[in-house]
């Protein structure tokens, strides 16, 4: 009963989804102001980080989980931001290119996006795995996956940005 109990305290917590203190543009101030490779991926988690901070109960697993997840979803979005028209612009690239080339830039593009989510996937079920079964486990695998999307972001925008 001190369980169930405990649950609902955890869950109606004031860190729940709706409560949460985040705004994705701290991290982009970041990297925008970045010069160097290392000091835009050193802004990746700003926003979340800031958002653990300001918000009331956002050290909690559920904050926690709540603030990673939100940084994350957001860098997914700039993911897909810059590979819907990077792979329109190597497929244009490609129909201009020789016939004789085996392996086109947007279906290699396209296969490295493929193993890297299978990759990235397997890599935060192992951070996870760490904390076998613990409640640091999620936590520990939305970070993973929200550095390691946000370091693909970043190098897919920087793809585009190259001419």
């Amino acid at each position: 009963m001190k369980r169930l109990a405990l649950a609902t305290l955890v869950v109606a917590s004031p860190a729940a989804a709706q409560d949460l203190v985040y705004d994705f543009s701290h991290t982009w101030t970041c990297v925008g102001q970045a010069e160097a490779w290392q000091d835009k991926i050193a802004c990746i988690g700003t926003s979340a980080n800031l958002c653990m901070e300001d918000t009331p109960g956002g050290f909690s697993t559920v904050g926690m989980g709540g603030c990673l997840d939100r940084e994350f979803q957001d860098w997914d979005a700039a993911l897909n931001e810059a590979y819907g028209p990077l792979r329109i612009r190597y497929v244009a690239q490609d129909g201009e290119a020789s016939e004789h080339i085996t392996l086109t830039q947007a279906d290699a593009l396209r296969d490295m996006q493929r193993a890297w989510i299978d990759y990235r996937d397997a890599a935060c079920d192992y951070e996870r795995s760490k904390w076998q079964g613990g409640t640091g486990g999620g936590p520990a695998a939305i970070s993973c996956m929200l550095q390691m999307t946000g370091e693909q972001a970043l190098k897919l925008q920087s793809d585009l940005n190259f001419e």
